[in-house]
């Protein structure tokens, strides 16, 4: 069911389709549902209608042949009205008439002998109040009910009932009662084609509505699956154009687009192989002459208590450019082997806290009172690039070290059963929301002016985070300004596994 619901909201011929035909079965169903009242009502009111008519004029004419007869002797009168009585008596439930006579009130010893009730009919069908209704009345009145007989059928149908005088005998009541079977049957008859007409009308509905969705839809559908193609990186697709509509109008117009695309990234691909390009073979043309720096470098720095003291102050400053410089060189070595995709990882296991003890001390040996190191427990393997995740700690640790402000910087190890992470925590300067989107572009610093004062490439973030995906881990910083920094680093104990969980939150315990 659910897969269903799915698969309807994501095709838009199939919700267009069973959209336009839910609305035409509304509209067949209000359309038909008022044709029906007025079809039904009116053959039943015009059966009422004309039944009245037609019994008014048979009582007005038996009433004045009965009162023509009353100014004759009793035997002419008596025929008179046995007349109409054997003329009235008919089965209502083949004629669809049937005639009822009964006397208004029986003190006087003649009113029964003409009194009649048809055969099987059920007198409980003229129901005490009408029958009042009728004597109090001077016109003929009509009631639908259903029409009852002592056999168990029953039919729709209804009665008409007015008062008869005659002459010596005295006022009798008399109903004429209907059966409308008949009519309901039509009317019955008449649904059933109502309602294969409505079935029929949403069935060619929904089909012109397919029809008319193939000629709309297609090309959409068609538009879809070659952007899909290039965006999945095939560039030479292409919309195919056979018309001159509006559809041919948009493959046109994404055709050429494709064509303005294709163009830019082949350019700029050229542009990014140059780029990689002149970065590598720049950091590979100047380590040489770098390398015949730092051996000068080295020979005046070792002599320098020879030199005045200035000039001994210009041989430290240039050996610390120098370590800056080589540090620049590997870093754009290494981005430039990551965009390259040439950046391979030598897998082996080891015991990441040894490592972590390993970086902090190597950093900061005469600050280790700042640092706070904690361990859920040791040893910790995993399965990794050393090398690598040692860049990762030391780009982390680094940047914790120099953005405290002086304040304790602490670092946990954590694991879970597949997993380990390790959190870096200080409470200096950090960063805002709007830093944060930037904190792992290349070459970008929050605080430029002291990066530069302090040394840094604006790539350590960037290398970590990339060195992070080369082992299927994740890199997620924290931070709030004044209030300090979180990264985490978390990676999967065994090589080729992915992350699963994340035993240290990125949001810090002191703030939850």
């Amino acid at each position: 069911m659910f897969k269903s619901w799915v698969k309807i909201k994501q095709s838009l011929s199939l919700k267009v389709l069973l959209t336009n035909t839910l609305f035409a079965f509304i509209i067949v169903l209000i359309v038909g549902t008022i044709v029906y009242n007025q079809v039904s009502s009116t053959f039943i009111n015009e059966k009422i209608d004309i039944s009245k008519v037609e019994t008014q004029n048979t009582w007005n004419l038996a009433q004045s042949r009965i009162k023509s007869a009353g100014l004759q002797n009793d035997a002419e009168l008596n025929k008179v009205v046995q007349d109409f009585i054997s003329s009235s008596r008919e089965d209502g439930s083949l004629s669809g008439r049937e005639t009822v006579i009964m006397a208004v009130s029986k003190s006087n010893k003649n009113l029964n002998r003409y009194q009649t009730v048809p055969k099987l009919f059920e007198l409980e069908t003229i129901s005490g109040d009408f029958r009042k209704k009728v004597r109090e009345s001077e016109n003929i009145l009509e009631q639908q009910v259903t029409v009852k007989y002592s056999d168990g059928r029953e039919f729709p149908g209804f009665i008409i009932g007015g008062k008869l005088d005659i002459p010596r005998s005295g006022v009798y009541e008399i109903y004429y009662v209907f059966n409308l079977n008949a009519q309901y049957a039509s009317i019955t008859y008449i649904t059933w084609i109502l309602f294969f007409t409505g079935l029929l009308i949403v069935l060619l509905i929904g089909l012109s509505t397919q029809f008319v969705i193939r000629q709309a839809v297609s090309p959409v559908k068609e538009a879809a699956d070659v952007a899909e193609k290039f965006t999945n990186g095939d560039l030479t697709v292409r919309m195919a154009v056979s018309s001159q509509d509006e559809l041919a109008s948009l493959g046109n117009s994404f055709n050429e687009m494709a064509v303005s695309i294709q163009q830019q990234i082949y350019r700029l691909k050229n542009l990014s192989r140059l780029q990689q390009r002149f970065v590598s073979d720049v950091s590979h043309e100047l380590r040489t002459p770098l390398t015949t720096i730092r051996m000068a470098a080295e020979v005046i720095y070792q002599q320098k208590n020879e030199f005045e003291s200035s000039v001994a102050r210009s041989s430290e400053l240039l050996i610390n450019q120098i370590d800056r410089f080589e540090l620049l060189l590997s870093d754009l070595l290494e981005v430039s082997r990551f965009d390259a995709e040439a950046a391979a990882l030598s897998i082996e296991s080891f015991d990441i806290c040894n490592l972590v003890r390993k970086t902090v001390d190597y950093l900061h040996p005469s600050k280790s009172q700042l640092f706070e190191v904690v361990f859920k427990s040791e040893p910790m393997f995993i399965e990794g690039d050393p090398r690598r995740v040692e860049r990762i700690l030391r780009n982390l640790i680094t940047n914790a070290f120099d953005h405290s402000e002086g304040k304790n910087v602490q670092v946990t190890v954590t694991d879970s059963e597949d997993e380990v992470s390790v959190g870096v925590r200080d409470y200096g300067l950090g960063f805002t929301q709007e830093e944060s989107i930037h904190l792992f572009d290349r070459f970008w610093r929050s605080d430029p002016s002291r990066a530069r004062s302090s040394g840094g490439t604006g790539l350590g973030l960037s290398i970590a985070l990339e060195d992070a995906k080369l082992h299927q881990g994740h890199l997620l910083a924290w931070g709030q300004k004044n209030n300090g920094a979180h990264f985490v680093l978390t990676l999967p104990k065994r090589h080729g596994t992915a992350v699963q969980t994340f035993p240290i939150d990125v949001i810090p315990g002191d703030l939850i």
